[in-house]
């Protein structure tokens, strides 16, 4: 890398259904360019039926989806291609395995109300259903002080979010 050059970078926007992950992520993006996954378009058909029916995911649904993503982000970090991934990430565990595609990674956890997440959750087309929102409350691990990320509130704008995360990161 010469003098001044940026690393590679990896963020991943976490959070439960309706925290407005994508949204936020999709606004960095737009400052930024990077190579963007969604995360749920890398959950295979089984996982996005056993949600559509209303049955929350287990490690066993989650550890095959987390692994691709990691493998995506892998290849990304060897061609030395920053990237954004929008995924829950709920646990350090899960996280531990998106870690594994590159050195760089860094979580921003969208976290607030509950009833704003209720509230997007019923306005949009998606296969989780709100009902599902209490399960994944219930296995949320924050953040820990030795995990590299931050917090921001879902209640803030997704301009006003890309800026904290691109100040953070010193790249406004």
């Amino acid at each position: 890398m010469s003098a001044g050059a940026q690393p590679v970078r990896h963020l991943v926007f976490m959070g439960v259904s309706g925290s407005g992950k994508s949204t936020a992520a999709q606004a960095v993006n737009e400052r930024l360019g990077w190579a963007f996954a969604e995360g749920d378009d890398f959950h295979p058909q089984a996982n996005i039926d056993k949600m559509a029916a209303g049955r929350p995911l287990n490690d066993e649904d989650r550890w095959p989806w987390l692994e691709s993503l990691a493998a995506w982000t892998r290849e990304h970090d060897r061609a030395g291609r920053s990237t954004i991934v929008a995924c829950s990430a709920l646990r350090r565990a899960y996280r531990d395995i998106l870690r594994t595609g590159g050195e760089h990674t860094y979580f921003v956890h969208l976290h607030g109300d509950k009833g704003l997440m209720l509230q997007r959750m019923g306005s949009r087309e998606h296969f989780m259903p709100p009902s599902l929102l209490e399960s994944q409350l219930d296995t949320l691990e924050p953040l820990q002080p030795d995990e590299s990320g931050m917090v921001a509130d879902i209640a803030d704008p997704p301009e006003l979010i890309a800026g904290q995360v691109l100040l953070r990161l010193g790249l406004a």
